[in-house]
């Protein structure tokens, strides 16, 4: 059994799985999310703000923390897993002597003139430097991590991974036969679209629609036979699709999510006021601003090649970094 830590640190948020790999069994110990919207500014400034570095940072300290709660060291001899207390000592020891662990980061980070200062930060938090992975290498992890335990669903698969700064569509059956990575993250269109009149949703919908021309003529995306969602602005909808009292993510996994109902949700979202929408069961507060344009970017997937549903995934990249290194 390999105990490994994933972190995935994207335009939006960053998150963190610790979990347990034994064949082709996963066992979750920690499933973190924080909010801390790295990408801000980016797409305008080309730079990480120093309030969103520190922001990031403090939430990876918290992961350290939970790391070495559940750190197996490697010792001589036979191993236990323990979680430490006042008699063990793991304060001096980097998270990677603890267990193996990735972070990988993504659109934001690529596109910043300053990510060596992320890099260091991260370096010194965790012992190990992230890994700014290409769009491509992105898109593998997204569909093995949204692949590897589904069943029961027809392929080939249509991974769609939408985040902050960039969106990733991956076309495969049990691996990825083409893929394309482009720049219409939630959090990118949000930023680029919003005046003093509120969300420009005809300004987001035509920076999509370029960029699912340019989608395909990479990947063959009418050969598809299911649509697979991933990240939070898929897993929100479905939760307001669900009519779920609070986020269950149990109830959202592999739950089918009509287009009419994506439609719908996508329709009325932006005519929501800031309160309306935080008071949704489901929100996130960190997804208040920019899950009206997270839904429109589903929306028009879903129109654009004539998906008649979605298939929603709660695993997603991070689980594909965790396989990546058990």
């Amino acid at each position: 059994m390999s105990r490994v830590a994933a972190i995935d640190c994207g335009t939006n948020s960053v998150r963190l799985l610790i979990t347990d790999i034994k064949g082709e069994t996963q066992t979750d110990l920690e499933r973190r999310m924080e909010i801390v919207r790295l990408g801000q500014g980016v797409d305008r400034t080309g730079m990480l703000a120093p309030d969103a570095l520190r922001r990031t940072f403090d939430a990876m300290c918290e992961y350290r923390r939970l790391i070495r709660r559940h750190a197996t060291p490697h010792l001589a001899g036979p191993v236990g897993l323990f979680v430490p207390s006042a008699g063990v000592a793991t304060t001096g020891l980097q998270c990677a002597d603890l267990m193996p662990v990735r972070v990988v980061a993504t659109s934001a980070t690529r596109d910043a003139t300053n990510r060596d200062e992320f890099v260091a930060g991260v370096r010194e938090i965790f012992g190990v430097d992230p890994e700014v992975i290409t769009g491509h290498e992105e898109a593998e992890l997204s569909f093995t991590g949204a692949t590897r335990s589904i069943s029961g669903i027809e392929p080939p698969y249509l991974v769609v991974d939408i985040g902050g700064g960039s969106t990733e569509f991956v076309l495969g059956n049990t691996s990825v036969d083409a893929a394309l990575s482009v720049d219409i993250g939630c959090v990118r269109l949000t930023e680029r679209h919003t005046g003093p009149n509120g969300l420009d949703v005809a300004g987001v919908i035509r920076d999509v629609e370029a960029a699912l021309a340019q989608v395909e003529q990479v990947v063959p995306i009418r050969t598809a036979k299911t649509l697979i969602g991933l990240a939070g602005s898929v897993t929100t909808v479905a939760g307001i699709a669900l009519d779920l009292p609070e986020y269950d993510p149990e109830k959202i996994h592999h739950s089918r999510i009509p287009a009419a109902q994506v439609h719908e949700i996508a329709s009325r979202l932006p005519q929501m006021t800031h309160e309306q929408r935080a008071a949704i069961p489901v929100m996130h507060p960190g997804r208040v601003d920019v899950i009206s344009t997270g839904a429109t970017i589903l929306d028009q997937i879903m129109r654009h090649y004539g998906f008649a549903d979605v298939v929603v995934s709660e695993h997603d990249i991070l689980d594909g970094i965790a396989w990546s290194i058990a």
